[in-house]
């Protein structure tokens, strides 16, 4: 009966312990001024900073990571539940997973080899790029070229916003956004473009039905250039 006793109080003294250490190692990082940088390897709860960059490093794990001043990395291997910032671009390193959606609004968007985005990935002004990425929702832009590169997979539609008060602020585009489908390259969903655009697809490619545009196929590795508008 004692030693039964001892080993209970031992077993919840180790509980305790193991609780302390994961909600420190969860802990969650917010911040007016200054940027969040989380070291490779270390595990974070929810990141948030105004004014600054959030950096989460190689094979480390983070919570939802927003900022409204500022670019957000995440690195090989890491992983993060969401990534959003207001003036800032947005780059996945490879092999990264995000639980849920990307999003930016004055910024360009970046995901390498190996990646998976569980939600959408959006934003409004700037670039769009994947390479070999899964996004389990829907890609959409109103003011940005988009490249759905090599094996890149978007479970959902790719839609080109026609600029209103819901997408403000958006610059004014002198020229066609640049929209390229690349070797392998699947989209499950439609492509809708309210705006004018020209749209590249591979001769590998597979797409939805396509609203609002003419593909232009091409079998080289890279598209062509940009035509005239």
């Amino acid at each position: 009966m004692r030693l039964h006793r001892h080993t209970t109080i031992l077993a919840s003294v180790l509980a305790l312990a193991l609780a302390a250490g994961g909600a420190h190692a969860r802990q969650d990082i917010d911040k007016v001024n200054g940027s969040i940088s989380v070291p490779a390897g270390e595990v974070r709860g929810n990141l948030e900073t105004v004014n600054g960059s959030v950096r989460i490093g190689d094979n480390a794990q983070a919570g939802a990571a927003e900022t409204v001043n500022g670019s957000v990395h995440v690195g090989n291997d890491g992983s993060a539940r969401s990534l959003e910032t207001v003036n800032g671009s947005i780059r996945l390193g490879e092999r990264v997973r995000i639980e849920r959606g990307v999003e930016t609004v004055n910024g360009s968007i970046f995901a390498d080899r190996g990646s998976r985005v569980g939600g959408n990935l959006v934003n409004v002004n700037g670039a769009l790029g994947l390479v070999q990425t899964e996004v389990a929702g829907n890609v959409e832009t109103v003011n940005g070229d988009v490249t759905i590169g090599v094996r890149s997979h978007v479970r959902g539609h790719l839609r080109v916003h026609k600029p209103s008060a819901n997408w403000m602020p958006v610059r004014v585009r002198p020229r066609a956004q640049r929209i390229v489908i690349g070797p392998g390259a699947v989209v499950d969903g439609d492509l809708l473009f309210e705006r004018e655009v020209q749209l590249y697809v591979h001769d590998t490619a597979r797409v939805g039905t396509i609203t609002g545009a003419t593909a232009i196929p091409f079998s080289t590795p890279t598209a062509p250039a940009r035509q005239p508008d």
